[in-house]
């Protein structure tokens, strides 16, 4: 998501007026540092959910100590546990069983306190937009675990090839598309059966950023706003 930060993250983080962030998902932590910085500045809290950050964690909480909350375990554990949060970034793992769940528990969350966070989501295209990826496959039930392979993927190509390839070091979905396959499926499938009233909009470059707010005309034209002046 670090591409992202300084066009359209921070823009809608401002907009938004964020106070109470989630990242699921923080990695070598560049996205997270940002993040800080901007709830140092505005007073506002990060909660970092990732059972494997790459970076300092003392280091980053010994920076920004009121602000930093890391939670070391995995996000469909520790997610139902937090409440009030205004911004989701999901940039975890990028499977229809993890998404499509992350997002009913914001769900949920959003029907208590009556209001739906802006959330946005990395990873809406190729090559995991219709392709299950699984960082840690012993934490999703085998009913919704596709057969996979840690080979790389060819864009274009359904099937994994054999050698080499984009990510070839992963645990990729053996095919490509079909039934809970992907992290855009998981958005699409969770956009029609939810209750509440929600706008969805997309960027298509640097393998996809999707973002779920509230409809009403305001909001979807403020994001549009910024989605088309970002040039990415």
């Amino acid at each position: 998501m670090l591409v992202f930060w300084e066009k359209v993250i921070l823009p809608l983080l401002n907009w938004a007026g964020a106070k109470k962030i989630v990242e699921i998902g923080s990695e070598f932590g560049g996205n997270t540092y940002n993040l800080l910085h901007y709830c140092s500045a505005t007073n506002g809290e990060l909660f970092v959910i990732d059972p494997a950050p790459q970076y300092d964690v003392h280091e980053y909480k010994r920076m920004y100590l009121k602000q930093f909350h890391m939670i070391l375990d995995y996000s469909l554990e520790m997610l139902p546990h937090l409440n009030g949060y205004d911004f989701v970034l999901i940039d975890g793992d990028h499977n229809w069983y993890t998404v499509y769940n992350e997002l009913k528990i914001i769900e949920s969350m959003a029907m208590k306190t009556g209001k739906f966070p802006l959330v946005l989501l990395h990873d809406t295209q190729w090559p995991y937009g219709r392709r299950d990826m699984y960082y840690f496959p012993e934490s999703i039930p085998p009913a919704f675990t596709i057969p996979y392979a840690q080979k790389g993927m060819e864009q274009g190509r359904s099937e994994l090839v054999e050698s080499g390839g984009v990510n070839w070091m992963l645990n990729n979905a053996i095919y490509e598309n079909g039934e809970r396959n992907g992290v855009l499926t998981a958005i699409e499938d969770f956009l029609q059966h939810t209750r509440l009233h929600l706008s969805f909009h997309q960027l298509h470059s640097h393998s996809g950023l999707g973002i779920i707010t509230t409809k009403n005309r305001y909001s979807d034209e403020q994001i549009k706003t910024i989605l088309s002046a970002s040039q990415l």
